[in-house]
């Protein structure tokens, strides 16, 4: 029996996330990191995207790159001839991302909601498809501005209302439960950055939209980057064959031209600059 996890959500929005809930996420992205890039396309599309919406900065400046992950946009900024500083939740993703770049920089466990570093740090900060991990985006948009100098660039990607419709509709014929993420609506996503005190120089939502020949091969890659983690509120357990082939049978119906089914992301471009 093929059996699938029967949720592929991360954080049921405006949801306070506790002291657990973040070792929660840490251990499920820990137990991926040595997958994760196998897994994580749509990751790098939407890092690269934001890369080059970013002002070139003299060599040698200095870059936080908040959620780093695997390192491969640490890898990326540093190729750039800047200094970086990567953090993230997993010390299991820290040492693929130490490893990546062959230990050139520096490396810490830390929460984006409460950054270890002191005021205006760094001359800017990349953080690409991590923050939607905090309950409140001002608060780490806040930290971020803290920490950079005035005059600094902040670039961040996070995902918006309407991630993943397909597959949540396609839920639907399971049951009534919720089994995909609801994320931030732009008007939330634009009074986050305003709170956060920074003027946007681009903050836009655009879909981006990846292809799969199963709804399955999109949940295996959900599961391939440690997309999984949800509330006590979750269901515990399983479902089977019969549950998937409902599944399957509903995305069929969003199969577009390219002969494949679509699994659309919307997603918030931040391009800041700080005061």
């Amino acid at each position: 029996m093929q059996e699938i996890s029967p949720t592929v959500a991360v954080r049921p929005r405006n949801q306070n996330l506790s002291g657990s809930d973040k070792q929660a996420i840490a251990a499920s992205f820990g137990k991926a990191a040595k997958q994760y890039d196998q897994s994580a396309a749509f990751q790098r599309q939407v890092g690269h995207q934001l890369l080059d919406t970013l002002p070139s900065l003299p060599e040698g400046s200095h870059w936080l790159d908040t959620g780093c992950g695997t390192g491969y946009f640490t890898r990326q900024l540093q190729a750039m001839h800047y200094q970086t500083t990567a953090i993230d939740l997993s010390e299991q993703m820290l040492a693929q991302a130490k490893a990546r770049c062959d230990g050139a920089g520096v490396f810490c466990v830390a929460d984006a909601e409460s950054l270890p570093f002191p005021d205006n740090h760094f001359d800017a900060a990349f953080s690409s498809l991590a923050l939607q991990w905090c309950s409140d985006l001002a608060v780490p948009l806040r930290e971020l501005q803290r920490v950079v100098k005035p005059g600094g660039v902040i670039g961040i990607t996070t995902l918006a209302e309407g991630t993943l419709f397909e597959l949540e509709r396609a839920w639907q014929s399971v049951d009534t439960q919720r089994h995909v993420n609801q994320f931030d609506s732009v008007t939330q996503l634009s009074q986050a950055v305003a709170e956060a005190g920074l003027n946007a120089a681009e903050l836009s939502v655009k879909p981006v939209v990846m292809h799969y020949e199963r709804a399955l091969d999109l949940m295996k890659d959900l599961k391939g980057i440690g997309a999984t983690h949800l509330s006590e509120q979750r269901r515990q357990g399983m479902f089977g064959r019969t549950a998937l082939n409902r599944i399957e049978n509903a995305y069929a119906c969003f199969r577009d031209s390219t002969g494949q089914l679509p699994a659309t992301y919307q997603v918030c471009f931040g391009v800041f600059t700080n005061v």
